[in-house]
């Protein structure tokens, strides 16, 4: 069988959840607002698809830069680049 490519690969075990949280929704990390400069962790939701940011990034700690529509962009260090994040704020959760 050929071997899969998409988005999603390999995240069987990130986006899974548990048995008592399938389809929970946390109210407040929806409407939780940020400042300029918050730090961050990017914490994929898997049972929330829109907003999600690349797999690569689950884990990761940046900082908000802006508001983007509903979602929020976050500048992480990826190695050595400093890269920009797009992500919604369910898949956000705040530091310190």
């Amino acid at each position: 069988m050929k071997k899969s490519k998409g988005q999603r690969q390999g995240t069987r075990s990130i986006l899974s959840r548990g048995r008592h949280q399938r389809g929970r929704l946390y109210i407040s990390r929806v409407i939780h607002d940020y400042d300029e400069g918050d730090r961050v962790a990017i914490v994929l939701d898997g049972g929330q698809q829109q907003g999600m940011p690349h797999r690569r990034f689950h884990g990761k700690t940046g900082f908000i830069q802006k508001k983007q529509g509903r979602a929020w962009v976050v500048s992480v260090k990826d190695g050595n680049m400093q890269k920009t994040v797009v992500a919604r704020p369910e898949h956000l959760r705040p530091l310190e």
